[in-house]
């Protein structure tokens, strides 16, 4: 049984308030029904997941970390991965219409978010969701998931075999046109224009909610708060159709104090897989955090005690980065693994400050370059290496790199014709170690 939450993570028994008291909770369809519920029963719940992408960014893994509190606290997580809903798109927060992927990259996407999650939360793997062929025709569970175990289910069994005019005879005939359209997932959509085809969401979405209340007694769904109405959709189409009381509840986005989305990097998403980004460009990013931001990423990101949280981050002046590097550590630790997390630290150590090596920020030979060099396709890793003196030649720079002794601010460069551009800079400042002694800085100007 993986146990990656602390006992001593909070002093309260029931994981409603245990998420209120980190600050997770936006809205509940019925809050004091809600905690009730998670206090006298442990239930099945549900957050569905998209696979927009072949890997989870850090966007998803709050409400990763919202499973596993519940998954701690006894509850039956319902990871939903939605090989019907992502054939379509959620326009929830859009200003553009997704991109559509072809079929078989849905599924290929599906099978990596499946082994991601494995990384996090306990599965009963023997349980199995049967059916359903059609509006009509519910399925069923092949057994009681075990007791603390999560279960996986995609949607794409019972959205796929959908007959069209059986399901808006169904299904369509609860919702009103008029009320989804002042929804707030469709508002950022009204001017620019929302398809037709983007507009079944909200009924595929509230679908999935009935279907697995009817078929497996699912009773909660959980998401970002962008998916209320979607949510709501749900709650009110399986009292509708089943006559049966379920309840959403909402979290908090991962944004910083200046309401920006957190996880947005110059090269992109910040993902949980070490392929695309490195876990020392992870620890960086949590890192370098606004000072603002470090009691929220303490609280909603890393399993240390309330207690110790508000200790850290009421640190000042300086202090305030031994915050964000227990931060950086605490979070990495939890993606990457604690070997990992050392590795990051360390490095960051040794390219920053007097670190491991034994060397100072002050004793580094730095050069300043001009930042226009790195814009567009950037500068070649070599000519740079050349430019300052680290390489005699283009041979000595291409062996250097292929024998794995050459990284940029902590990450192992093995790509002989890789581009530095502005991206491989941390606040405007660049660390090439080559071997195990020869460091040198470049700063922009």
């Amino acid at each position: 049984m993986k146990n990656l939450i602390p006992d001593n993570v909070s002093d309260k028994t029931n994981v409603f308030d245990v998420l209120k008291e980190r600050g997770f909770i936006e809205q509940a369809t019925d809050e004091d029904a809600v905690r009730d519920l998670l206090a006298n029963e442990k239930i099945k719940f549900y957050i569905g997941f998209d696979p927009t992408a072949d890997c989870l960014h850090v966007g998803h893994f709050m409400q990763v970390i919202i499973m596993m509190y519940m998954q701690k606290y006894g509850h039956t997580p319902v990871v939903l991965i939605g090989g019907g809903t992502g054939m379509v798109g959620d326009p929830s927060g859009r200003t553009d219409m997704r991109k559509m992927m072809t079929p078989e990259t849905i599924e290929e996407n599906c099978r990596a978010f499946e082994k991601l999650f494995e990384k996090f939360l306990d599965f009963d793997d023997e349980w199995k969701y049967v059916g359903n062929k059609g509006v009509y025709s519910p399925g069923h569970e092949t057994k009681t998931p075990d007791p603390g175990k999560a279960v996986s289910v995609n949607n794409a069994s019972w959205l796929l075999p959908l007959n069209y005019i059986e399901f808006v005879r169904k299904i369509g005939t609860y919702f009103n046109v008029n009320t989804m359209l002042r929804a707030e997932c469709f508002k950022q959509r009204m001017e620019q224009g929302l398809s037709f085809f983007e507009f079944n969401y909200m009924l595929m979405q509230s679908y999935d909610f009935m279907v697995m209340a009817r078929d497996f007694d699912v009773k909660m769904e959980f998401g970002g708060n962008d998916q209320w109405s979607n949510i709501i959709g749900g709650v009110d189409l399986t009292r509708k159709e089943l006559g049966k009381k379920v309840y959403g509840m909402t979290f908090s986005l991962l944004t910083t104090s200046e309401g920006k989305k957190m996880g947005k990097t110059q090269k992109g998403a910040l993902w949980l897989d070490a392929d695309r980004t490195s876990p020392y460009e992870f620890f960086q990013y949590w890192r370098n955090v606004a000072d603002a931001d470090v009691n929220k990423c303490l609280r909603m990101l890393t399993f240390l005690p309330m207690d110790e949280v508000n200790r850290l981050s009421a640190l000042e002046g300086a202090e305030i980065n031994k915050a964000k590097e227990i931060l950086a550590f605490e979070i990495t630790k939890l993606v990457h693994g604690e070997e990992e997390a050392n590795k990051a630290m360390e490095a960051a150590r040794a390219a920053f400050s007097s670190g491991s090596a034994g060397i100072a920020m002050a004793d580094i030979p730095t050069t300043t370059i001009n930042s226009s060099e790195f814009d567009g396709e950037g500068m070649g890793l070599v000519n740079l290496l050349k430019q300052v003196g680290l390489v005699q030649s283009n041979s000595d720079g291409f062996r250097t790199i292929e024998q794995g002794g050459l990284s940029l601010n902590g990450n192992k460069i093995l790509e002989k014709r890789y581009m530095v551009t502005k991206s491989d800079f941390d606040d405007g400042v660049l660390i090439i170690k080559k071997g195990k002694k020869k460091y040198h800085k470049i700063e922009l100007a």
